[in-house]
């Protein structure tokens, strides 16, 4: 359940395991993030990715490599040094189009036969039907039941191991569960030279400078600052993702759109009066060039494409709520986007770059040529026999029975905006590298035994909110669907349930079909 990433590869590894295998997708396109925008790979470690997640990289540069608008030349005129770095290699093209990724993953199942059901949406309430722990079947909004004798929830919301009466948690643990030291209220201090995606001092929260009785401006909540370290039920903030180009000829003007409220970008045009020096479009966006004159745009410093506050009750939200709260992300981008081509307010060196943008003709044409695909960074996740933490990051702690490897810093999003001391200051943010590639436990992507015995969550699996925070890249969201359908595919041919696989010979499969787990 759930055309992501992770569900594409665990569809492509079931059908190479002789499993006849259905991908019920909620919505209209396939893999998630990756066909959705996100072309600037987060990869943290490409040495540790591998199998079917290796392969669709391979399979991009391939692609590019036979492509005849594109040459790998070409890349000194479109990628600074750090992104050519990352673009490509022998090993694989980490920063492609959606419309390209989108390609490659239809190509990549087209040799099996795999089902593909689009606009399938679970029935959250009474969707899942059990005989003991043992899922039976799962029915969709409009009545229709699927049986299996395995079932795998792709989603990066959780939607199915919710429905299933699974143990899971939202917003971040206190950091004396887990005994973390990255977990729960953060505040981040602000740094010149980088802006670590929060306000300098000094920025007026308040409608009308200096008098709180006139209310908060737009964006700003009203909740109290609070202990670091102190759990909550908060939420990463989403975005989009944005593929814009500059090329005229496939460029679709940015135009006024729904619901469009300047008042909404006031606190950026303090944010601008506030670092007068900084005018450079890669201190308000992170501009990651793509081939054939494309973006990929993501959030940066105080203000950006990050919505924040608008989506903690996401992950538990009924459809019709969801796409309420979808909206407001579309009416909130789209109007930043006409905001800094139009508004007077805007420097003029940001308005001039930002003026030569629009949408792409040729992606997402069924959609506007803009990207469906929500950036929802954090849903439910799983609590299961093992819980991967901030030790497991840090290499404290070290599993036995790896399905797999991540590899990328711990990475939180601000989650509230908020006053401090009578200023406007961002809380969430956390970004903490440093360490090696960790093993991920074969026990984190299984649920408790008692509550289900055929399930197998790759993506919203068993972790803390700051350990899930480097674990939530799309590459190791691919090698955990692989490993999670050969999980299910190893149960079903050898009649256990999907936590008693035998890890020695679940371990020998993962290793003969490419994954890395060391």
């Amino acid at each position: 359940y759930g055309g992501s990433s992770a569900g594409l590869a665990a569809a492509i590894q079931a059908a190479r395991m002789n499993k006849s295998v259905v991908i019920l997708e909620p919505y209209g396109r396939l893999g998630g993030l990756t066909t959705g925008g996100l072309g600037a790979t987060d990869i943290g470690n490409k040495r540790v990715i591998g199998g079917i997640s290796r392969e669709f990289y391979q399979n991009l540069k391939a692609h590019y490599d036979q492509s005849s608008n594109w040459t790998w030349q070409e890349r000194d005129s479109y990628f600074t040094s750090n992104q050519r770095r990352n673009a490509a290699g022998d090993d694989g093209m980490w920063t492609f189009e959606p419309s390209v990724a989108l390609a490659v993953y239809h190509s990549m199942m087209e040799p099996y036969d795999i089902d593909v059901v689009y606009n399938a949406k679970l029935d959250h309430n009474n969707g899942v039907k059990k005989s003991g722990a043992t899922i039976q079947s799962i029915t969709m909004e409009d009545g229709t039941t699927y049986t299996g004798r395995a079932f795998l929830d792709c989603t990066y919301e959780g939607d199915l191991l919710a429905a299933a009466g699974v143990s899971y948690t939202v917003g971040r643990e206190s950091n004396d569960v887990y005994n973390e030291t990255l977990n729960g209220y953060y505040l981040a201090e602000y740094h010149k030279q980088s802006g670590y995606h929060q306000f300098p001092d000094g920025v007026d929260p308040y409608v009308e400078p200096g008098n709180p009785s006139s209310g908060l401006l737009w964006g700003i909540s009203s909740n109290a600052a609070s202990t670091q370290g102190e759990g909550d039920d908060l939420v990463q903030a989403y975005n989009f993702r944005l593929c814009l180009t500059d090329h005229p000829e496939n460029r679709v003007p940015i135009t006024k759109p729904d619901n469009y409220d300047p008042s909404k970008y006031e606190l950026l045009v303090r944010l601008f009066n506030a670092q007068p020096d900084r005018r450079e479009i890669n201190q308000y966006f992170i501009w990651t060039r793509m081939p054939n004159s494309k973006t990929d745009v993501n959030n940066r410093g105080g203000f950006s494409t990050d919505a924040i506050d608008l989506n903690h009750n996401w992950p538990e939200a009924s459809y019709e709520v969801r796409e309420a709260i979808f909206k407001e992300h579309l009416d909130y981008t789209q109007g930043l986007l006409y905001f800094y081509q139009n508004d007077p307010r805007v420097p003029d060196e940001l308005q001039s770059f930002v003026k030569d943008w629009g949408y792409p003709r040729d992606e997402y044409v069924e959609n506007n040529h803009f990207t469906p695909q929500l950036y929802v960074r954090e849903g439910r996740r799983m609590v299961s026999d093992l819980v991967m933490t901030q030790h497991h990051c840090q290499g404290r702690d070290i599993v036995g029975d790896p399905v797999g490897m991540a590899a990328y810093g711990m990475d939180s999003h601000n989650t509230q905006r908020i006053v401090v001391n009578g200023m406007v200051k961002n809380e969430g943010n956390v970004e903490v590298g440093g360490f090696s590639p960790y093993r991920v436990s074969y026990r984190a992507i299984t649920p408790r035994k008692s509550e289900c015995d055929n399930l197998v969550v790759p993506v919203s699996l068993s972790a803390s909110h700051i350990a899930f925070g480097s674990i939530r890249m799309e590459p190791v969201f691919m090698v955990m669907g692989q490993s999670a359908a050969t999980v299910a595919a190893m149960a079903i041919d050898q009649s256990v349930s999907v936590q008693d696989v035998p890890y020695e010979d679940l371990k020998e499969k993962l290793l003969e079909d490419g994954q890395i787990l060391d």
